[in-house]
């Protein structure tokens, strides 16, 4: 897995019109969300649609709220591991919202934003821990401010308005996947 000019070399790109230029910082951080399109529920392609500002209001009543929405995510793991990249590295993805890191506010500027499809109470797969191993690990190499300890859920920069990741997120799983394979990116 490489990263060149902010692409991941084996993530399928889909563009988001959501996002921008990054200010003059370091990417020192890295942000673990979850999200499910309609909640709860996983497939379908709704996640890329509503990244893509396209999703059929239609399918879903839960989407007729949220189709004005304008946000974004780096990349997205499916359930399956498959990897979609919306937005290049380098740029300034919309996915934290209000937030705040040991004191520093606007956490889109300066962190890269990873959605796992899912949510809060039920389990990742494997395939997802495994992808985002990969991932993190290539992060880490390319970014070098990024290092464990500034490797958050959404619910650590956002306290009280998010709690993504959740519960049913192995943070112990990840964080040895992420050590015990450095060999293998």
């Amino acid at each position: 897995m490489k990263i060149s000019q902010g692409v991941l070399d084996v993530a399928e790109w889909l563009p988001s019109p959501n996002f921008g230029p990054r200010p003059e910082t370091e990417v020192s951080l890295l942000v673990i969300h979850n999200i499910s399109l309609p909640p709860g529920q996983f497939g379908g392609g709704y996640i890329q649609q509503f990244f893509q500002n396209e999703l059929a209001v239609e399918k879903h009543p839960y989407f007729a709220e949220i189709a004005e929405l304008q946000v974004s995510s780096h990349l997205l793991i499916e359930r399956s591991g498959h990897l979609v990249q919306f937005v290049n590295l380098n740029e300034r993805a919309w996915h934290a919202g209000v937030s705040c890191y040991q004191g520093s506010e606007n956490c889109n500027d300066y962190s890269i934003g990873i959605e796992l499809e899912g949510c809060d109470d039920q389990a990742y797969t494997q395939q997802q821990y495994q992808i985002l191993a990969q991932v993190t690990r290539a992060l880490m190499a390319q970014y070098p401010a990024i290092d464990a300890e500034r490797i958050v859920g959404h619910e650590d920069i956002a306290p009280g308005r998010k709690t993504d990741p959740g519960p049913a997120f192995d943070w112990q799983h990840y964080r040895q996947l992420i050590t015990a394979n450095k060999d293998a990116s």
